[in-house]
């Protein structure tokens, strides 16, 4: 493991936002930035928010989930979320043509109202300045995730207060289908154990930022 990673705190308002801007003007430019956290700590809000405030692009790691029928032959579908249901040798794959910046790539997305993954959905420009590309595995010392990583310029791991971050997970389920008792196992046996694997590679960060007091700032 390399040096321990820088550790910040995000707070809302002016404060937060010359913070982030000192952040972001310390990446190289063009910058391909990973933002890696654990279920519900608020990755996709994150790398929106910078995306919007940078004149960047998100390409989600969401978009290489596996389909259902997939999870399906491989028995994987009560385990969804989980590292083994995606594609991670796609998403490396499409992570190098986006850095070689030659011509428009095109990302998959994830529809959360279908639960399923959207190909050719995301236009990635050669010129974009920033792309943020957001999951939850970016840091896993695994295969096809180590390759990953190996093409993004830095990874930023986010957090929040846990008791949020499992709130926030409860209804998220919620609102996409699942009953309350539904919703809070699900938490309890797929995601917690995921979040653990998330944190425990949390180390492999090149900075570490607590979200538990940010805010997306209004647009500029």
């Amino acid at each position: 493991m390399g040096e321990v990673p820088r550790h910040t705190r995000l707070d809302a308002g002016p404060a937060g936002a010359t913070a982030l801007d000192a952040l972001v003007a310390a990446l190289p430019r063009p910058a391909l930035l990973g933002v890696a956290g654990a279920p519900g700590a608020g990755t996709s809000t994150f790398a929106a928010a910078l995306a919007a405030a940078y004149g960047g692009v998100v390409v989600p790691l969401d978009g290489f989930h596996l389909a259902d029928v997939e999870l399906d032959r491989r028995g994987l579908r009560e385990r969804k979320g989980a590292p083994e249901t995606f594609d991670v040798d796609g998403y490396a794959a499409l992570l190098a043509r986006v850095r070689q910046r030659r011509q428009l790539v095109m990302a998959p997305t994830f529809q959360r109202d279908l639960e399923q993954p959207l190909a050719g959905a995301l236009p990635v420009p050669p010129g974009a300045p920033l792309v943020v590309t957001e999951g939850n595995y970016l840091l896993l010392d695994a295969p096809g995730w180590r390759e990953a990583r190996a093409l993004l310029d830095a990874v930023w791991h986010v957090r929040v207060d846990d008791a949020l971050r499992v709130r926030r997970l409860v209804a998220r389920h919620e609102e996409f289908g699942k009953a309350p008792a539904a919703a809070r196992a699900w938490v309890e046996r797929v995601d917690a154990p995921n979040a653990a694997l998330v944190e425990a590679a949390s180390g492999r960060a090149d900075l570490v930022l607590d979200l538990t007091d940010w805010a997306p700032p209004a647009p500029r």
